[in-house]
């Protein structure tokens, strides 16, 4: 169970992100999207679906968004009515910036007697005008509902700038959350030194560290490209320039993004690091989002794979 897991620190978790379909839809366009999915998933293994709260983030940035922003199905409402045939823990994405306490605190509240699963997103930029921030959601979800498993958010490529990625995973777990998921992750030395700190940080503190889960997203076209980049995720140039220039840049990806996660995994299984692995697709194309669905599959046989390897030799 993903309870268990991230209680015990495993390493191994897999969850697969989507984010809702568009406000715009009829209900049964809805459903369609919403039976596609369940059907792709069926079978996968995964430990848990991530479900994403998306915000227009226009002012973080002041270039144009690639693709226009458009309102999604709220997360919760998503996962009660549509996804109910996918049979695991939903990962609820909640922009709390948005919420007022009231608001907040009755959705914490909810289906006191389930266990449920909650990433809490801050403001995308210091510009931008919030009703509530992160470490009060933290304090309420303490509070009141304390079957509901709080996760954080953790960017390793902000580490590169700031070099306190690691500091503000450990704020975030002393607030109560005991997971994380990043961002999409190319940039492997990013990622190293951040973990590489976060290690030796609690190593000489005494600290329990928490599940790392990192977001692999397939990128199939330069559309895509330009959006993941305008999402603020770092693609290093080296790597931009493979893809750009490959004869088949959805392959390309994939078996970076593959090569990428194993070399963290490793990373981690070295040091007793409980790493595990998000996918998603940041498109709405088939080929793009069957393609990340596969990975999602490549990713289980390897961590299970390498997981097993480890007891073997224990």
């Amino acid at each position: 169970m993903l309870k268990q897991k991230i209680a015990n620190r495993q390493a191994g978790i897999l969850t697969y992100g989507m984010t809702p379909p568009k406000q715009t839809y009829d209900k049964e366009k809805i459903a369609e999207i919403a039976r596609k999915q369940v059907e792709r998933l069926a079978g996968s293994g995964i430990d848990g679906l991530v479900l994403y709260d998306v915000q227009d983030e226009a002012d973080r940035i002041d270039q144009d968004r690639p693709f226009p922003y458009l309102s999604t199905i709220d997360p919760t409402e998503y996962s009660h009515k549509y996804l109910s045939g996918l049979d695991v823990p939903k990962i609820i994405y909640k922009v709390v910036g948005k919420q007022t306490s009231e608001e907040l605190a009755d959705w914490i509240r909810a289906d006191g007697g389930e266990d449920r699963f909650s990433v809490f997103v801050g403001a995308s930029s210091g510009k931008q005008a919030v009703t509530m921030r992160l470490p009060e959601a933290y304090r309420l979800s303490g509070e009141l509902n304390r079957r509901l498993t709080l996760g954080g958010v953790v960017i390793p490529e902000r580490h590169e700038s700031k070099g306190d990625e690691h500091l503000r995973v450990v704020g975030k777990q002393n607030g109560g959350c005991s997971f994380f998921i990043s961002q999409a992750v190319y940039d492997v030395e990013a990622s190293k030194n951040f973990l590489s700190d976060y290690y030796y940080h609690c190593r000489e503190n005494g600290i329990d560290m928490a599940p790392i889960l990192f977001n692999l997203a397939p990128c199939g076209s330069q559309k895509t490209l330009a959006f993941m980049k305008w999402l603020g995720i770092s693609i290093p140039r080296w790597l931009e320039n493979e893809l750009l220039h490959s004869h088949d840049i959805l392959e390309k990806s994939v078996r970076l993004s593959r090569e990428i996660f194993e070399e963290l995994f490793e990373f981690g299984l070295e040091k007793g690091m409980p790493i595990g692995c998000s996918v998603e697709s940041v498109s709405t194309r088939k080929v793009e989002i069957d393609a990340s669905v596969e990975l999602l599959r490549e990713m289980k046989r390897y961590m299970e794979s390498r997981l097993q390897a480890g007891v073997a030799r224990g």
